[in-house]
């Protein structure tokens, strides 16, 4: 056991261990098969008990590459749609991208900011932003923000867990990880819950002849392919 701390406090120490973390944050913006929030959480453990690697330094580093990969995301989202791989076809994945876009028209940043606590979910909404089109310098804001607080309460879960655990790594590291997987878990589902509240509220109170008279619409609007359609500035700009 005690040779396993040691080698894990080294690992920790070593040069290439921010780097890492960025890399594997950056990654998991758009294809999340990397725990980027496992490795915070880890880190974070050992950094209570050792003071290595600096929390402030880990933070940024987590921030920093979940911010390029969710950038990454938009822009795939912007240039491929949602429809391109056939893992974006199944039935159930095609839901969460329509559960997406009808809560980014309404509820935009409270999407993108509890998105980004879970890992296929963050993955959806980025890709659901660029593929409608939505604003990219408010999706940069509400992003930055978003992960720059995921970074943060990833590391907290280590540190609060390495306190507890100060001559045991291993331990506070498993049960770390453990209570990040709960509570994502719960911030999921809590959010989710609140959306879809907030979505029949909404409906509820709406005009239902104007909701009729506004889907007519929107059925008769063609629909934009990402890099193919013109952008609604350029649409304005040829019917002048």
């Amino acid at each position: 056991m005690d040779l396993i701390n040691e080698a894990i406090v080294h690992a920790a120490n070593a040069w290439w261990i921010l780097p890492v973390v960025c890399l594997f944050c950056f990654i998991d913006g758009f294809l999340p098969v990397l725990p980027s929030e496992t490795l915070l959480v880890a880190l974070g453990v050992v950094a209570a008990s050792t003071g290595i690697p600096n929390v402030y330094l880990l933070i940024l580093a987590g921030a920093a590459g979940a911010i390029a990969g969710d950038q990454m995301a938009y822009l795939l989202g912007r240039r491929i749609g949602t429809e391109r791989f056939g893992w974006m076809r199944r039935p159930r994945t095609q839901k969460l991208f329509a559960f997406a876009r009808r809560e980014l028209n309404v509820r935009g940043a409270m999407l993108i900011f509890t998105a980004r606590y879970v890992p296929i979910g963050r993955v959806v909404v980025n890709l659901s932003s660029g593929a409608t089109g939505f604003s990219h310098r408010r999706f940069t804001l509400l992003d930055v923000a978003g992960c720059l607080t995921w970074a943060s309460y990833s590391v907290a879960i280590g540190v609060v867990a390495g306190a507890w655990f100060h001559d045991n790594q291993l331990l506070g590291i498993g049960l770390s990880v453990g209570l990040a997987i709960v509570m994502g878990y719960l911030i999921d589902k809590l959010s989710h819950a609140v959306l879809v509240r907030l979505g029949r509220r909404g409906t509820q109170h709406e005009n239902p002849d104007a909701a009729g008279d506004r889907r007519g619409v929107e059925a008769q609007r063609p629909v934009r392919v990402p890099g193919q359609d013109p952008e609604p500035e350029a649409m304005a700009s040829d019917g002048n």
